[in-house]
């Protein structure tokens, strides 16, 4: 009788183990869905203008978007990157045409710059002084 009630709990165990170890095999894949998920909305929104930081970690601004590359500016060089090697979009502003950027007028301004000079005494150096 003691050997039929250890083989029940021996079987519960077990089961209760392999529902623990799918629960959370389940729930691991449902957190990594969603991750991929959003990684595909925000690689899907990018458009030119955005600012990027790729995988390996170069800074640059989207100039062209083709289906499988994209363009990045980097201050004057463009470099061509999959579209899978963007980690961050952050959206920016994008220029169509040179005559939509407005300059604004510097105005001067007068700057009055005073020195101020304050005078220190004078020490005497001990090692010139006289000694009795």
């Amino acid at each position: 009788m003691q050997s039929e009630v250890k083989q029940m709990g021996g079987g519960f165990t077990m089961i209760f183990t392999l529902v623990l170890l799918g629960g959370m095999m389940f729930f691991m894949t449902r957190s990594q869905k969603k991750q991929q998920q959003e990684r595909q909305k925000q690689l899907n929104a990018m458009k030119t203008g955005d600012s990027v930081v790729t995988i390996g970690g170069l800074h640059g601004v989207l100039s062209e978007i083709n289906e499988k590359t994209v363009l990045i500016d980097c201050e004057g060089i463009v470099l061509e990157f999959d579209r899978a090697a963007i980690r961050t979009v952050t959206p920016g502003t994008a220029v169509t045409n040179d005559s939509a950027v407005t300059s604004v007028p510097v105005t001067e301004v007068e700057e009055t710059v005073t020195e101020e000079v304050t005078e220190v005494p004078e020490t005497s150096d001990p090692s010139k002084e006289k000694k009795d």
